[in-house]
């Protein structure tokens, strides 16, 4: 087996469709550059002469606006070869679990390659015209997100170098919190023992798989320069771009490590609504305004929850039909721990409609990366399962300290 390696940059400084634009200027004042620019700016030796795949969809850019498909075509000395795309495709517009298929980028003749579709790792034949590979996502910070782990997968099937473009963990990544992954539960929503926010942009988690030996890959990391760890995205200078269609705006992003579990349930996260993971409802909610008092009750930090009713697209959980739902509103993002504010809601909503609920045993198995959960729900134990996963917490944030590249 080749011995696992990672480099780590040392820097001076600190199809026929081009994505959309950027949804309108960041808050923060932040100067941060993200990892494209800095391979062109700095470290083109890394891809000069060389052929060039690359792993990415619409959020990879730079701060202009210009993909990193566009940026690397353009680039002298520079051959792109390939690209393959993950979940919800090369565009970002696809729906969760929806099979991609492959194609051709007529504005460059790059054979596109799906890797969420038929198969899941870049082939023989995929890389035959490839010398390294690139990756630039935008990722989430959470280990339910597929990117992180559509990577993980690449980087270890192409025994060829892997460079990648490093971009902020949007909702900080000096925050931790959740159960490290079971392996018995491992999938594409969670491949490899980390918690459930684990606090590291992608170029730290790669790090991380690496150096724990949890993947054989050649990595290369182009760090960002002038992030911070606990800079928020809106407060790093960088246009927000929706990673994917179900996550909209910051607040959502927050709160997606705690309320995509009711995703494993017959109640839905607000898909098919204005504002997913942000709400929580079902038909049979109809006790949705005493349910918020109790979740207030709790005084859980940095959030509020209220009652509306939303009308749900069809092709969604209740689809066609206006339910009643809570309304998750974050009012102090600091202070939010969104696994445990999930943990509490699937919690009080069980409590309260246990002939109504219904688990999708596999799904929020996968999701919570233990059955650990859906069985402490079930039996009145969620406050041990707390306590066990804040050991998690402190365990992971131990484990991850030597590869971390941002104060």
């Amino acid at each position: 087996m080749r011995r696992p390696l990672v480099h780590v940059l040392a820097l001076t400084l600190a199809l026929p469709f081009r994505p959309a634009a950027p949804q309108g200027p960041a808050r923060g004042t932040g100067r941060v550059i993200p990892g494209i620019e800095v391979l062109l700016t700095d470290s083109i030796h890394l891809i000069r002469g060389k052929r060039v795949g690359l792993l990415t969809n619409h959020s990879g850019r730079d701060r202009k606006g210009t993909s990193t498909i566009d940026l690397l075509f353009r680039t002298p000395g520079v051959k792109l070869t390939a690209l393959f795309g993950p979940e919800h495709g090369l565009r970002g517009v696809a729906k969760a679990g929806e099979k991609v298929a492959s194609a051709v980028d007529s504005a460059t003749g790059v054979p596109v390659y799906s890797l969420f579709g038929d198969v899941s790792v870049p082939t023989a034949e995929m890389l035959k015209d490839v010398d390294v590979l690139l990756y630039d996502i935008q990722d989430v910070g959470a280990r339910v997100y597929t990117f992180e782990w559509t990577l993980a997968n690449a980087a270890a099937a192409v025994k060829k170098p892997v460079i990648i473009l490093d971009r902020p963990d949007p909702i900080r990544a000096d925050r931790w919190e959740g159960n490290i992954l079971d392996p018995k539960f491992a999938s594409l929503v969670g491949q490899h023992p980390v918690a459930l926010r684990y606090g590291l942009t992608p170029g730290e988690l790669m790090k991380f798989l690496v150096g724990q030996k949890l993947i054989d890959a050649q990595v290369t990391v182009v760090p960002m320069k002038n992030y911070r760890r606990a800079m928020w995205y809106d407060e790093t200078g960088l246009p927000w771009i929706v990673p994917s269609p179900n996550l909209r705006n910051l607040d959502a992003s927050l709160l997606y490590p705690g309320t995509v579990f009711f995703e494993g349930t017959n109640a839905t996260e607000g898909r098919g609504t204005d504002d997913p993971f942000t709400l929580i409802g079902a038909s049979w909610l109809t006790d949705a305004a005493a349910v918020a008092s109790e979740l207030n009750a709790l005084n859980l930090p940095g959030v509020r929850f209220d009652t509306t009713t939303r009308t749900i697209e069809a092709g969604y959980k209740f689809g066609g039909q206006t339910i009643p739902m809570i309304k998750v509103r974050v009012t102090d993002r600091d202070e939010v721990r969104p696994v445990t504010l999930g943990v509490r809601m699937l919690q009080v909503i069980y409590a309260r409609h246990k002939s109504e609920w219904q688990w999708r045993q596999r799904s929020i198995d996968r999701l919570a990366g233990t059955d650990e959960l859906r069985l402490a729900v079930e039996q009145g134990t969620v406050d041990a399962l707390l306590t066990r996963w804040a050991a998690d917490e402190r365990r992971f944030a131990e484990q991850v300290r030597p590869y971390l590249l941002y104060r």
